[in-house]
């Protein structure tokens, strides 16, 4: 197939091809990381390891994951989004099988980490390759694909794990991946376009500083999260600053820094960057506490919590087609800003739960904060994307990826600071510091309807 102008998008079928492929590589690698956090147990019990030590299973792929973002997505500036893609592609897959092949702890977490590697490979550059799939005025509909996909994902990997464990041992749940992955590289191969190269060359200084700036972050975050010793939270922190500062100024004079401070000159893609982080606090601050408010406040079962929170992510899924359709239309600020209100009202209303609540009156909280954050990420997504400048896709690309994953880790730290502080009101008290991040995003969401410099849907159309 012929590759179509990197402008217009691709034309039918190949667009639906190229999604295809998109959609697979982003299922396995969210859908991984869900299979992980349920499996732990018996992967740690089958390897005769300590539980402490095991977490490095799922650690070891978040943290590649998290350090090589930015400078893949800086390297598909310059080589090609679809050359990474596939890349991350096929390092997943083959990272897939030594998973399952795996016969200690050590070949496991390495294997992981590759699989991490993999996986940021294939989420870097994710958006990116959207912008270039889909025409202009249909990208906003093309990014709730991914939203969508991404919420079923995450939905559907607690129960494919345990049906998989039903009837296979702990390694199959890795090798699964390995046909999807093979049929997503062909795919990939005949579908993705070809798109426009820059011609700097790669900072591997940058690439390097850049890692270690957000390995000290997330440590420190996650330092303080676990009330570990305060020394070592500030020797993290103030190390991060450091390496931030000198990166700054390392790079502030670079056309395409590998920090993008370039992109984070434009309002509306630094405001946009604010409202992801702070909205997937949020999230992550509600997701991680409610199954200790349904287990240990409502007296629920470990089936009966999964199943009352599953109404969050199938209301992003109903949403997310809309919410892009609305974004091709409507302005960022405005559906961010009412998703996030929506949002914030559902966690308040998890919050004040009554000690008798019945199932459906937890189901429709739990819709009711899934459907405001359906809402608010598509638009959220495409403003973030169509702020940069289309050479710069890369560099947006994997920021868009960055900005959530440290949202997750700073809910995630929150809810163990609040768990660690006030054990018996931990759960109430992580959800109600949700709801102040969730109106924390609107009020910064809805500064973008007062920036003038940002690039509208219909300039863009």
């Amino acid at each position: 197939m012929a590759p179509s102008s990197p402008h217009d998008g691709l034309a039918t079928p190949q667009r639906y091809w190229a999604i295809a492929t998109l959609a697979l590589g982003i299922v396995m690698a969210v859908m991984d990381s869900a299979i992980a956090n349920v499996a732990l147990p018996t992967i740690g019990i089958d390897l005769n390891t300590d539980p402490a030590l095991s977490i490095w299973i799922v650690n070891g792929y978040q943290l590649a994951i998290t350090i090589s973002l930015l400078p893949l997505a800086a390297l598909g500036d310059i080589i090609g989004y679809r050359r990474i893609y596939i890349a991350g592609l096929i390092l997943f897959t083959i990272a897939s099988l030594l998973c399952a092949l795996s016969h200690s702890l050590t070949m496991l977490a390495i294997a992981r980490v590759i699989q991490g590697f993999g996986g940021s490979g294939i989420m870097s550059v994710n958006s990116a390759l959207i912008r270039f799939i889909y025409p202009q005025r249909m990208l906003g509909r093309g990014l709730a694909i991914n939203v969508m996909m991404v919420s079923i994902s995450a939905a559907a990997g607690p129960t494919v794990a345990a049906a998989i464990l039903a009837v296979a041992t702990w390694p199959f749940l890795f090798a699964v991946n390995i046909p999807f992955g093979i049929a997503a590289v062909i795919i990939a191969l005949r579908a993705l376009p070809h798109t426009p190269r820059a011609l700097h060359r790669f900072d591997v200084a940058g690439a390097v500083l850049v890692a270690i700036m957000f390995a000290l972050l997330i440590g420190s975050i996650d330092a303080a999260g676990h009330c570990e010793a305060f020394v070592w939270f500030v020797v993290e922190a103030v190390a991060a600053v450091g390496v931030g500062i000198l990166m700054v100024r390392r790079e502030h004079e670079t056309a395409s820094p590998m920090l993008p401070i370039d992109l984070m000159r434009i309002p509306m893609f630094a405001l946009s960057i604010a409202t992801s982080i702070c909205s997937f606090a949020g999230q992550m601050l509600a997701l991680v506490s409610l199954p200790f408010l349904l287990q240990r406040g409502l007296h629920h079962s470990a089936v009966e919590t999964g199943l009352m929170i599953t109404p969050w992510p199938i209301a992003i899924t109903l949403v997310s087609p809309l919410a892009g359709r609305l974004a091709d239309r409507y302005p960022a600020g405005l559906l961010g800003a009412l998703g996030l209100l929506v949002f914030a009202a559902g966690l308040l209303s998890l919050a004040m739960t009554p000690v008798d609540a019945g199932a459906p009156d937890i189901i429709w909280r739990m819709a009711l904060a899934g459907a405001g954050f359906g809402l608010f990420q598509s638009p959220n997504n495409r403003a973030m994307i169509t702020a940069a400048p289309l050479e710069r896709s890369g560099g947006a690309s994997g920021m868009l990826g960055t900005a959530r994953l440290l949202g997750q880790t700073i809910g995630a730290a929150l809810v163990a600071f609040a768990f660690a502080r006030i054990p018996e009101h931990g759960t109430s008290l992580s959800l109600y510091i949700g709801v102040g991040f969730a109106l924390a995003a609107a009020g910064v969401s809805s500064l973008r309807l007062f920036d003038r410099t940002g690039q509208t849907a219909k300039s863009e159309a």
